[in-house]
Order: structure tokens, then C-alpha cells, then sequence
């Protein structure tokens, strides 16, 4: 018991791949797994029995990830792969993202929730477009850490003058962008070069392997603990014998930290009152943060319902039916001017209209195309849009939480956006 305690309690690392096609993103994440002892016994045997058909010897561990018939078939990634494992030291979730231009929307999925992404680079070919358009994406998503990998250091013969090459040329890109935490590794996934084990075909590298830097990197800081915001998900009330009178708020702490006895203030109403308890699965606690899923019961009845918004009087959220997004188009259909969709922000459903598209970027050169007056599926660009009632908001570079939205076809369903409030 005590041991699955243990894992419970691990901290969480959630990483997203991104790279051009075939630089490897699917053989390093397979490599990662294999070597850190987490495959199975049956699943190394499918690999083994797939690699006979395919007339190839060893095996492949691209596809491990690659988990859609069509990717195997192509040899390509074109959905998000999510993979789970752990170490002695902490749990993982991997998100390996498409690499093609046309999966832009795939990769904005896969990362919107990491805390860091693993840039990879072809060492034979160095900084490309599409490295930069990745860069530029884990930048607009503000993933704190950014793990740039030099992959198939073996076809250009380890050399250390090609990997601190692409070194500095990522750091004069990288200094247009928002990205805090840059680390660099040469690696070999496909030789297994200081992905687990330390190359010692690299002894001139003197810095850590991969899943050092995975297990090592300091994640903590990475959640907004200043901001306090929790949005309510469901008011309990279970009027039974046991608590006849109980009416509690539950949701996820988006930001910031609550301790019973603190004064709190709800949004929109305004009105304020004192935490009473803060319970959970296991029972009571004193103090919760984010990201946890917790219930809040007050010191006063105030009328609070799914949508609205527990802050400090002090620290409020802004408050407004006017916003300015970053969006990136996942939908077949164009984003147009005047266009009415659902709007989803925390546990706020809401309708808007798309007032204006300020201007598209082009992902490859960052330039503002400022005449274009639609998006399509897998541009990014600004737009500003209305909401029929008030959002309570904090822009995306402080709360990455509080700081998002969806836009949903109100005929279809479908998501068609994915946006960052400025």
C-alpha cells in the first residue's frame, strides 16, 4: 500500500515532442521507454514479430508510439501519441506530436498542457523552418522548459563543432521568443547516445542525459501560486442524514493557494465571505493549491453557481465581454469576421461573435500578414471577439489556466479554436 502511495504522490511531468518529419521523435521516445525499462514483455515481442514481416532486423522502436495503422503504414506520426511511464523519481506523460505542417493544430494540442518540450534537430541538417515554427509555437504556449535534442549525432560522426553550431544559430532565433529555459543535448536515439545511458562517443559533452534532465528539471515554480482563482465545476448539496445542511463548491484550483479561515470574494456577484473547510476524496485539509480537484464550503449561504469564481478581494481576474486572443484555426471551415461560435473559458460556457481578425502570422519568418482577413485550418493569428455575458480572465502569459479558451461550432459541436488571451 505504502508503495502505490508512493507513486500516487510522484510528481507529474508532462513533455511534448515536436520536430520536423524523420528527425526522430518516435525512435527517441521509444528509445526513452526502452531503456528505462518501461515496455513490456509482450509489447517488445510485437515489435519483434511486426519488424520479421516488415523484412527488418532488430527493432523499431518508432513504433512503439506510432499507434494508428495509417502512421505505420506511412512510417509517419499524424495524430497526438500520448505515453505514460515512470521512473523512480517521477511520472511522465509524453504527447509526440506530428512533425508536418499541416498537423500545426496537433502539436498545439499536444503541448497546451506541458511543462516542457522536447525540441528535436537533424544534426546533418541544423536549423530548419520548421524548427522555428515549433519554437515559436512552445513560445506562444509559454512552456516554461524547452529541451532542445541534436539528434543523429552518429551520421555526422559525433562531431562537437556541428552540435555547437546548431547551438548558437537556435540561440539567435530563440532570442526573438519568450522562451525562460533552454537546455541542449546531443544525442543518438537510434544508438541510444545520452538519451539514458551517457555517450561515450561524446566525452567532450559534459552535460546531462536526457532522462537526468527529464527526472531533474524543477517543475514546481511552473504553476501560478500567487493569483488565487478557483471556478466553480458543481455546487454539492446532498441534503442527506449525514449532512443535511452541506453545500459545498467543487472545481480545480486554477492559480494560487486557499487555507481555511481565508476571505474570499465571488465573481460576478461580488459578494464576500470565509473558508469554512476545504475537503477532498481522502477527507479535510487545511490548505489546497494548484492544480488540485477539490470541494470549498463557506462561512456564509451566497448564492454561487457552476461558472462562477472564487478570488481575493485584492487580486481580481479582469472582467470583460471584450477580448483579445491568440488563436490557433483547427477546423476545415475558415474563421471569418462576424462569425458566431460557443465560447469555453474555465467552467464557463458562453456564445461570442469575432469582432475583427487583427492580423495573421506567418509561423515561418514571424511576420505579421496584417491584410489577411480569414484564418484557416492551422494558421495562428490575433483576433479580438465579444462574449454575451462577462469572462473572469487572466492573460495567458500569467495563468495558463485562467488564460485559455475553445471556440465551439454551435451546429456541429465541433472544436474549431484554440486561443490564448492577451
Amino acid at each position: 500500500m505504502s508503495e502505490s502511495k508512493g507513486y500516487l504522490d510522484m510528481e507529474l511531468l508532462r513533455f511534448t515532442t515536436a520536430g520536423s518529419v524523420d528527425d526522430g521523435k518516435s525512435t527517441l521516445i521509444g528509445r526513452l521507454l526502452y531503456d528505462s525499462k518501461a515496455i513490456f514483455e509482450d509489447q517488445i515481442q510485437n515489435l519483434q514479430e511486426v519488424n520479421e514481416q516488415r523484412g527488418e532486423e532488430g527493432i523499431n522502436l518508432a513504433l512503439l508510439t506510432d499507434g494508428l495503422r495509417s502512421e505505420r503504414e506511412q512510417g509517419i506520426t499524424i495524430d497526438v501519441a500520448y505515453r505514460y511511464f515512470a521512473t523512480p523519481k517521477r511520472k511522465f506523460i509524453i504527447a509526440d506530436t506530428p512533425g508536418h505542417i499541416q498537423y500545426t493544430r496537433n502539436m498545439v494540442t499536444g503541448a497546451s498542457t506541458a511543462n516542457l518540450a522536447l525540441l528535436l534537430i537533424d544534426a546533418r541538417h541544423g536549423v530548419i523552418e520548421q524548427t522555428k515554427r515549433h519554437a515559436f509555437i512552445a513560445s506562444l504556449l509559454q512552456i516554461p522548459h524547452v529541451a532542445v535534442c541534436v539528434n543523429k549525432m552518429d551520421l555526422v560522426d559525433y562531431g562537437q563543432e556541428e552540435f555547437e553550431k546548431i547551438k548558437s544559430d537556435f540561440k539567435k532565433f530563440a532570442s526573438k521568443l519568450e522562451i525562460k529555459d533552454v537546455n541542449f543535448i546531443p544525442i543518438s536515439a537510434l544508438k541510444g547516445d545520452n538519451v539514458v545511458e551517457r555517450s561515450k562517443n561524446m566525452d567532450w559533452y559534459e552535460g546531462s542525459t536526457l532522462i537526468h534532465l527529464l527526472e531533474n528539471i524543477h517543475i514546481g515554480s511552473d504553476h501560478n501560486h500567487v493569483d488565487c482563482r478557483f471556478p466553480i465545476q458543481r455546487v454539492i448539496r446532498p441534503q442527506s442524514e449525514l449532512h443535511p445542511d452541506y453545500r459545498g463548491y467543487a472545481g480545480r484550483i486554477e492559480g494560487g493557494v486557499f487555507k481555511t479561515g481565508d476571505e474570499i470574494m465571488t465573481l460576478p456577484s461580488g459578494k464576500k465571505s470565509t473558508i469554512k473547510s476545504i475537503d477532498t476524496f481522502n477527507g479535510e485539509i487545511h490548505e489546497a493549491f494548484s492544480p488540485m480537484s477539490v470541494c470549498i464550503t463557506l462561512n456564509d449561504d451566497i448564492d454561487i453557481s457552476r461558472g462562477d469564481m472564487l478570488v481575493r478581494a485584492n487580486n481580481q481576474p479582469q472582467i470583460s465581454q471584450d477580448i483579445e486572443v491568440m488563436i490557433c484555426w483547427m477546423n476545415e471551415r475558415k474563421l471569418i469576421p462576424k462569425g458566431k461560435y460557443t465560447i469555453r473559458h474555465t467552467s464557463q460556457t458562453t456564445r461570442c461573435i469575432i469582432k475583427e481578425i487583427k492580423y495573421k502570422i506567418d509561423i515561418n519568418s514571424l511576420h505579421r500578414l496584417e491584410q489577411e482577413n480569414d484564418l484557416e485550418m492551422n494558421d495562428i493569428g490575433r483576433i479580438s471577439i465579444k462574449t454575451t455575458k462577462p469572462l473572469f480572465f487572466d492573460s495567458y502569459r500569467r495563468n495558463r489556466n485562467t488564460g485559455s479558451i475553445i471556440l465551439v461550432n454551435e451546429a456541429t459541436n465541433e472544436t474549431v479554436g484554440a486561443g490564448m488571451i492577451i
